[in-house]
């Protein structure tokens, strides 16, 4: 069964314009920035954001979390990273933000 996306629920939004400038400088992704929302999961939420014609997956801790163990999204992307080259069902990540005034976390 594959997730379908759907609008973004009220509540966690992500500042688009915020999002497409670290795009641009992280991954050079330049063009329309589209967000949609995979509504299934029980923890992180999980988003496709579409640039151009490029699809990414972002993912962020719930919004107003305070487990930074339970929800520590640079652990799966160091995790991931190893992961991908060796187990090609494993996704690929692509770029990593530190900087919580893009999407707030």
């Amino acid at each position: 069964m594959i997730d379908q996306t759907r609008a973004v629920r009220a509540g966690e939004e992500l500042d688009v314009e915020k999002l497409r400038g670290w795009l641009e400088r992280a991954l050079d992704a330049r063009g329309a920035v589209e967000i949609e929302q995979f509504p299934g999961g029980h923890s992180n939420l999980t988003y496709l954001v579409r640039v151009g014609k490029d699809e990414y997956v972002l993912r962020r801790p719930p919004f107003g979390s305070k487990v930074k163990s339970a929800h520590d999204m640079g652990r799966e992307f160091r995790i991931l990273s190893k992961l991908a080259p060796v187990w090609s069902k494993a996704p690929r990540p692509a770029a990593f933000c530190e900087d919580e005034s893009v999407i707030g976390a």
